[in-house]
């Protein structure tokens, strides 16, 4: 089971320490987006499936002013802790589920800096901010609603956990 424990002096990193393939693999994972919800059924959605991921990892969501806030937010200004960025973006490369599931567990083997994913304002990242990022990933060809993919990230986020975890929530389908 994994253990949870807060990562002292950092309002926007928690740790988790669990088993994952095996190894001893210590995950910090930030969810970033950029601007306020305004619809109320998001949020509660978002706030449904931070709640799952915790069953899994001591997470933390975040809405983020800008672009700025959230290089910042990774260090990318220089200053504070250097986290690795993921970004969701159209542009970014299509993974399955279980392809994601794998990402997460390579990267977290490879590399134990704090994560943030981050999902994209209303008309996309900038090309300056997809640079900044060490990978940035797409839901696919299809566009939506930046709030709706907000959820859509959180629920495979969720899935890919459950993945690693051999929970039955995801069938392979």
């Amino acid at each position: 089971m994994p253990r949870l424990a807060f990562q002292p002096g950092s309002e926007h990193s928690l740790e988790v320490v669990g088993q994952t393939s095996g190894a001893h693999v210590h995950v910090k994972l930030t969810l970033a987006w950029i601007g306020k919800t305004k619809n109320a059924a998001i949020q509660s959605l978002t706030d449904e499936y931070v709640k799952r991921l915790r069953q899994y990892a001591e997470v933390e969501g975040v809405s983020l002013k800008d672009e700025t806030a959230l290089l910042k937010l990774c260090g990318r200004d220089g200053r504070g802790t250097k986290r690795s960025l993921v970004l969701f973006d159209s542009r970014g490369k299509q993974l399955s589920s279980e392809d994601l599931a794998r990402f997460l567990r390579e990267r977290q083997e490879r590399n134990p800096a704090p994560l943030v994913i981050a999902i994209g304002p209303a008309d996309g990242f900038t090309d300056a901010t997809r640079q900044q990022a060490n990978h940035v990933l797409s839901l696919g060809k299809m566009t939506f609603a930046h709030e709706l993919a907000r959820v859509v990230v959180l629920e495979q986020l969720y899935r890919a956990f459950t993945i690693l975890k051999g929970h039955p929530y995801h069938l392979g389908h």
